[in-house]
């Protein structure tokens, strides 16, 4: 569609989309895939409080003096709505552990839930309205990063900040059932709100580019309702998101079609089994089955050769990490991790692990490269398609080629698997067993739950 066939504003279609869809709207399937990534999500939350850029962002809300009720996640914290989605859409992106959206490469879930909640806490809203509010908040943001061109990332946009605000914004306008109009005068204010760069990955920024998603989304909806007015061109005017962003958009993703699949079932969101960026997870996933296997101990091995997409490293950009958060985005470590210690959980991405001295010795034995676009295209290769060959040192070689990771939309992890890292990342937060056995109760059954306050209340510390 040229910009020109526009014939309506993209964020009036938006906004007709969000006011009008309710629970009921909402299909079996689509609701029941939805709740087992707010599950996910809440663990990353909980699993990342412990994390040192979480603890000062917290520490930042308490400096402000500004009260309120809404819950902190695994903390005796509590702040204003908008506060309270800053500080849980960081956590829950601190260590990198939350869904992922291969297609367009960013986390659609964490900012619409922490903004969604915190606003519903306040409300005393149903867990139908929660659960609708949520699906209807990560289609919009998935349907948008179809829409504007991938030039975007390329420039070094990081969408879980740029796009997850328009998605927080769609979700809470859902949840207050707000008109049409106010809806798109929210979404205009969100357009102002909207940024994250790339460069940041690796440092404590890239969690907070989903904390500010979050926060943006509260505080433009909270002048939208008291009549704030904004663009409403402010996705396809040429000053507006598409055009300044990337240069270019494709208004045929967006025009009739929000709903129309639903992208959690049509494409799949992927499910993290590993806390760290989601492009070596198959690599991960793979090498652990040959370690296991093969029953090969770090000292048997004189080589390890990994061949990916040329793309990867543009994210995966550490080769010599020293700290947790940049072992996150290296291959190597990755890997290093799985050789030498046979896992890389929550525990492993510390400074201390990424400095020991077998794991540092480990990385130094990993030769990594990339195939050519050409060579993808001929072979068919995919983004996240990766070679391994182990060269052991009694002459012995041990290869393999992997496509996805377990989570992976081909791969979907089922509710009792997501159940399980539930469990492990409370159990990581000090949450205990009854209490995590609870929360994952009421997730499942949320469109049950008359009150959800219930299921904030579990979340915060002490209860």
């Amino acid at each position: 569609m040229n910009p020109n066939d526009v014939k309506e504003p993209l964020a009036a279609h938006v906004a007709t989309f969000v006011a009008g869809t309710r629970h009921g709207d909402i299909p079996a399937e689509t609701a029941r895939i939805v709740k087992k990534h707010i599950l996910d999500t809440l663990a990353c939350g909980l699993a990342g409080v412990p994390a040192e850029g979480s603890e000062i962002v917290r520490r930042y809300i308490a400096s402000l003096g500004a009260g309120g009720k809404a819950t902190v996640f695994g903390t005796a914290q509590q702040a204003s709505p908008r506060f309270a989605a800053l500080a849980n859409a960081t956590a829950m992106h601190a260590d990198d552990f939350d869904d992922t959206y291969h297609p367009t490469r960013f986390h659609p879930t964490a900012p619409v839930l922490s903004a969604v909640c915190g606003v519903a806490e306040e409300a005393g809203s149903s867990g139908a309205d929660v659960l609708a509010a949520i699906a209807v908040g990560t289609e919009v943001s998935l349907k948008l990063s179809h829409t504007i061109d991938k030039q975007h990332y390329l420039r070094g946009f990081h969408m879980t900040s740029t796009c997850g605000v328009f998605g927080a914004t769609a979700g809470l306008c859902n949840l207050l059932r707000l008109p049409a109009d106010a809806t798109t005068r929210a979404i205009g204010i969100a357009g102002s709100q909207s940024s994250g760069v790339r460069e940041n990955f690796g440092t404590m920024v890239k969690p907070l580019h989903s904390g500010r998603a979050a926060e943006n989304a509260v505080f433009s909806v909270s002048l939208a309702e008291m009549d704030f007015t904004s663009s409403p061109t402010i996705l396809e005017g040429d000053r507006g998101y598409f055009m300044t962003g990337a240069g270019g958009f494709n208004a045929d993703e967006l025009v009739g079609k929000l709903g129309k699949p639903w992208n959690y079932v049509a494409k799949g969101v992927a499910i993290k089994p590993y806390p760290c960026g989601n492009l070596q997870q198959p690599a991960m996933d793979k090498l652990r089955d040959l370690v296991v296997e093969n029953d090969i101990k770090p000292g048997q091995v004189e080589r390890l050769a990994v061949k990916s997409h040329r793309l990867m490293p543009l994210n995966l950009t550490y080769h010599r990490p020293v700290t947790g958060l940049e072992g996150k985005f290296s291959m190597e470590f990755s890997l290093a991790s799985i050789l030498v210690l046979r896992r890389a959980g929550l525990a492993e991405y510390s400074d201390a692990v990424v400095n020991r001295p077998d794991v540092q010795e480990a990385i130094g034995k990993i030769d990594y490269t990339v195939f050519s676009d050409e060579e993808a295209e001929a072979k068919g290769y995919t983004l996240l398609t990766t070679f391994l060959d182990i060269k052991l040192k009694d002459g012995r070689n041990v290869s393999a080629r992997v496509d996805a990771a377990k989570g992976s939309a081909s791969l979907p992890m089922t509710e009792e698997e997501v159940a399980r890292k539930f469990r492990e990342c409370a159990e990581f937060a000090g949450c205990s067993g009854k209490r995590a056995d609870q929360i994952i109760d009421l997730v499942l059954r949320l469109e049950k739950v008359d009150d959800i306050r219930k299921l904030t209340r579990l979340l915060g510390a002490g209860s």
